[in-house]
């Protein structure tokens, strides 16, 4: 018998109910995810236990939905909180838990802006069974091998055609009777960037904080942990633990971890977490070297909708002037990378957001105390251009020293344009402080020993200027943070 011949089992249907408190809206939420995914869990227990599976199983993700008839009178300073348009909007959610306080600010933000209740109810996009398992389940692939129909024939499976980024893109075309997206991602897709997440940095999403360092380099990772354990030690200094890969944790006020075991091999792209109360905290990944890793880690960070995220990294300085050690922070990006060329064309420019290059000058200022044109011995801000090519060097130059020299670029690096482009694309304000590292245009590269000279000094004091400056913008508004240039012509409501 074929998957459609077989009868289906879901739970019962909720009717959609509305709610005016956020509160009780996401206690909803959190009812109906739970109920599907228990559900399914069982069902796949009950179906692997039996060796057989006479019916379909299926369960659906929780929808929030909004309906406004008037143009609503809102603050235009805001750059989210409230629906372009007069119409139906809706949005299927996932893991409420983790997305709690997330949601009740934007459910607050449309109560207070739109005067309607939000609906709460069952949406007809099914949960694949993959999503629905917790978090570190073992499934025995022999156990699953002796059913007597393929699994995918008795669970819903992922469906790429609802994990794509049409929303953020700006290129989604509602059907006939469709609803407006009220959020940036469905609820599959921040499903399967979840599961990403862990895969790619071997610790869980719920570890992960608003304010995020991306660096190229384990000299800066080595650096974090060594703040992070000594702030532990000395009992927190405001953090509440520290978490490494294998959610390895160590609490304030503890010299060693009290949880977690550490995977025998790093994983791809490891994760460190300093935790804050409601995730005010640091999250710092070490991405490699490459856009490639740079576009697929942002891809999946983004869809926990941080406040920041900033690239801290080494660089080849382009101008003589510029000595080993010194700054640069971007202003603009050339873009040569070409992961984000389907995504996101060449012509969009990426411009630099005030409130994050502010923070970064004031903290490089307040770190190494040189301030106004005492500042300019050892930063430079300017044009950083991102390439795909780390061998360019051995090319003919004549092409791309060129094509530097017109787009007044002052550093070349491999990931910094790709970590800024995908947080232009998905509305994570972003910003990028390098270090000069070596100067191929002018003979100046490191040598081993002055490597490891330069990496002591340096490497030190970059990371607490990046850790400032994110501390600085943790204490604005997260409307000032979340500013509108970002915000295209039809926006959704979420942040």
């Amino acid at each position: 018998m074929s998957r459609d011949n077989l009868p289906a089992d879901c739970p019962e249907a909720t009717p959609a109910k509305p709610f005016h408190d956020a509160e009780a809206a996401i206690a909803e939420l959190r009812r109906l995810y739970d109920r599907s995914v228990t559900f399914l869990a069982d069902r796949f227990e009950t179906v692997l236990k039996s060796a057989t599976a006479s019916r379909r199983y299926r369960a659906f993700y929780p929808q929030v939905a909004l309906t406004t008839r008037t143009h609503a009178r809102v603050d235009s300073r805001l750059a989210f909180g409230h629906v372009p348009l007069p119409g139906d909007y809706a949005a299927t959610i996932t893991r409420p838990d983790l997305f709690d306080r997330y949601l009740i600010e934007q459910f607050e933000l449309l109560l207070k802006n739109h005067g309607q209740p939000i609906l709460i109810g069952d949406s007809a996009t099914p949960i694949p069974l993959h999503f629905a398992l917790p978090d570190g389940v073992y499934v025995d692939g022999a156990a699953a091998e002796r059913l007597d129909h393929p699994l995918r024939d008795v669970f819903d499976v992922p469906d790429l055609t609802a994990t794509d980024d049409r929303i953020v893109n700006g290129t989604f075309e509602p059907k006939l009777g469709e609803a407006l997206p009220l959020a940036p991602f469905t609820a599959q897709r921040v499903d399967y960037s979840l599961h990403r997440l862990s895969h790619y940095t071997a610790t869980r999403p719920r570890h992960f904080q608003n304010f995020v360092l991306f660096t190229n380099y384990q000299f800066y990772v080595d650096e974090f942990c060594a703040m992070a354990r000594a702030m532990m030690r000395e009992g927190g200094q405001g953090y509440d633990e520290f978490v490494e890969p294998g959610d390895v944790v160590t609490p304030a006020g503890a010299g060693e971890p009290a949880s977690g075991v550490a995977p025998a091999r790093l994983p791809q792209m490891p994760a460190y977490h300093l935790k804050r109360g409601h995730g005010q905290g640091v999250t710092m990944i070490n991405i490699g070297v490459g856009p490639s890793n740079a576009k697929t880690i942002t891809d999946h960070v983004a869809v926990l909708r941080p406040h920041a995220w900033l690239m801290l990294g080494h660089c080849a300085g382009l101008r003589n002037s510029q000595a080993l050690g010194d700054y640069v922070l971007a202003h603009a990006y050339v873009r040569e990378d070409h992961v984000l060329d389907a995504d996101l064309p060449l012509w969009v420019p990426i411009p630099a957001l005030a409130e994050v290059q502010v923070a970064l000058e004031k903290a490089v200022e307040e770190v190494t105390g040189l301030s106004g044109y005492d500042l300019k011995r050892i930063m430079r801000t300017g044009t950083v251009a991102t390439i795909d090519n780390r061998n360019w060097e051995l090319r003919d130059q004549r092409d791309p020293v060129q094509r530097l020299s017109q787009s007044r670029a002052i550093a070349l690096d491999m990931e910094s344009a790709t970590i800024a482009a995908n947080g232009f694309r998905f509305r994570v304000p972003y910003g990028t402080l390098l270090c000069v590292s070596d100067k191929p245009l002018h003979g100046e590269l490191k040598l081993p020993g002055m490597a490891t000279d330069f990496y002591k000094r340096q490497v030190a004091q970059h990371l607490r200027i990046g850790m400032r400056a994110l501390d600085l913008m943790s204490e604005l508004p997260s409307e000032r943070v979340h500013s509108r240039k970002l915000r295209s012509f039809f926006e959704t409501a979420f942040q």
